[in-house]
């Protein structure tokens, strides 16, 4: 591992991979020895259209050549933003037909929860347990896992939690409450799907008590799920959503989305209700179009729920206890965190990029590119079925 890249570069845990990195493209990222790694994890669910991907790469260097950033948000008309935000408008429910430009997808939960106290006028805020939404201090404060956050408290007041698909916690909001905040489907906690049309069922609370839903999409958005939002797998219409991760193509960028009613109460009393200075870059913004009208024309959303039935029938083996998730988002179970933790290294070892869910230690990250093949798709799940062989064979000899 490189050694500067431990001494210089602030780390996010004891032990990083530290896999130095040489190039990538397609499915395929390689290291500084010229090994090559299949990518089953695509960024965390950010490279959507894999990596170098020439409409992308284009769209940017196209840019580069006309200008980068010239003002602060919200100031100047810059085609690749404007043109960007129309098109995602005209893919979205009539009622999220307006678009703030941020740099991320935690800054976009940032001013979602500053949007609905703004519009409601209220404070109190809810979320659900074991529900991730970004890691500045705002989103930390609707992150459901306290494990993650006491040491940095005091975060936000006000804020209570529910658990996913438990209908009788909906009493929890009333007409004190400014806005909930949830996943259309719950990553961090092990890519948990509603059920029985919770989803739905909490719109309906929120429009008896006068609350605003907030469904965050920066993990299922943007195709893997094999609708463009996750939500509309659900049979919901939410009051805001939030995006990032597969929005950019690998590019760093966020939004929140609401009508333009709401939207508007940010621009006066007080005016700069939000501001951001790199939110709507045009060569961030010019990454994002192509990606989005390259889900949009080609063929990848369908194709998501086709690669998953492909991963569904080859990942059967004792190891897997279950497939969790839809689409291109989905994540192998295994009967405790040491045997996920085995995998997922002897993989990176032969050539196979797995990953962790933030929360759910027994789950193994599988999000690769939308763009993926089954010829891929099969020679990494050979692998992952080759690897369990190997972990399988030393629990029985133990």
């Amino acid at each position: 591992m490189n050694k500067d890249f431990l001494k210089y570069q602030a780390q996010t845990s004891p032990y990083p991979l530290g896999m130095e990195v040489s190039h990538a493209i397609g499915s395929y990222i390689y290291d500084t020895n010229n090994n090559k790694y299949l990518d089953f994890v695509a960024g965390v669910s950010a490279c959507s259209l894999g990596h170098q991907h020439p409409r992308v790469n284009q769209a940017i260097k196209d840019q580069l050549d006309k200008y980068s950033h010239v003002m602060v948000y919200g100031e100047y008309s810059q085609s690749p933003a404007v043109q960007y935000c129309k098109l995602l408008a005209e893919h979205l429910p009539p009622a999220l037909n307006k678009v703030y430009l941020v740099n991320s997808g935690t800054e976009a939960t940032e001013g979602a929860l500053k949007l609905v106290r703004r519009v409601t006028g209220r404070s109190q805020l809810i979320s659900c347990n074991n529900a991730y939404h970004g890691n500045t201090m705002g989103s930390m404060s609707v992150m459901g896992f306290e494990e993650r956050k006491q040491i940095f408290r005091p975060l936000i007041p006000d804020v209570d939690f529910i658990t996913f698909n438990n209908e009788a916690d909906l009493e929890k909001i009333t007409t004190r409450t400014a806005g909930i905040i949830m996943e259309s489907i719950q990553g961090g906690a092990g890519f948990i799907q509603p059920q029985n049309n919770f989803l739905a069922k909490v719109k309906q609370r929120c429009e008896e008590v006068g609350a605003l839903l907030i469904i965050d999409e920066i993990q299922p958005g943007f195709g893997r799920t094999g609708k463009l939002f996750g939500f509309e797998n659900y049979n919901v219409i939410p009051d805001v959503i939030i995006i990032g991760k597969g929005m950019g193509g690998g590019m760093p960028v966020g939004a929140f989305v609401a009508k333009e009613e709401y939207m508007d109460l940010l621009s006066h009393d007080p005016k700069l209700g939000h501001i951001t200075t790199f939110g709507g870059h045009p060569v961030i913004a010019a990454a994002c179009l192509a990606t989005l009208q390259e889900v949009l024309e080609s063929n990848l959303m369908a194709e998501a729920m086709e690669k998953e039935q492909l991963f569904r029938s080859l990942l059967v083996h004792p190891l897997i206890q279950e497939v969790r998730g839809i689409g291109l988002m989905l994540a192998a179970m295994t009967a405790d965190a040491e045997i996920t933790n085995q995998v997922i290294l002897k993989c990176q070892d032969r050539g196979l990029i797995l990953f962790w869910l933030l929360f759910e230690g027994c789950a193994i990250r599988i999000t690769p590119p939308l763009t993926i093949s089954e010829d891929e798709i099969r020679e990494g799940c050979q692998i992952i079925l080759e690897v369990m062989d190997e972990v399988l064979e030393g629990l029985t000899t133990i």
